[in-house]
């Protein structure tokens, strides 16, 4: 599972409808309204590299509303357990 982190400068007054219809893109799992250089962030999970392009540029650059976008890919996945475990002492 390949993850990418996407970025969204979305149009003021349509951010609400923006957010919704990326969240409902196939790919989309997560879409998050914040404050910020951004509007929204959006988190795709694809079985493939071919996948990202198709749901970054062939939908969510393509929904209304949305004015530009920027993706990162994901390397790999930290939980807080992981983290937790990487300050362990051996106790």
């Amino acid at each position: 599972m390949i993850t990418a982190i996407v970025m969204i400068q979305a149009e003021n007054a349509r951010i609400p409808e923006t957010a919704q219809a990326v969240a409902d893109t196939v790919g989309v799992t997560e879409v998050y309204s914040c404050a910020g250089d951004v509007d929204l962030i959006a988190i795709v999970r694809v079985r493939d590299h071919e996948e990202i392009a198709e749901v970054v540029t062939g939908r969510i650059d393509k929904t209304p509303g949305v004015a530009r976008t920027t993706t990162h890919i994901a390397f790999k996945s930290y939980s807080s357990a992981d983290v937790e475990a990487g300050f362990s002492l051996g106790e």
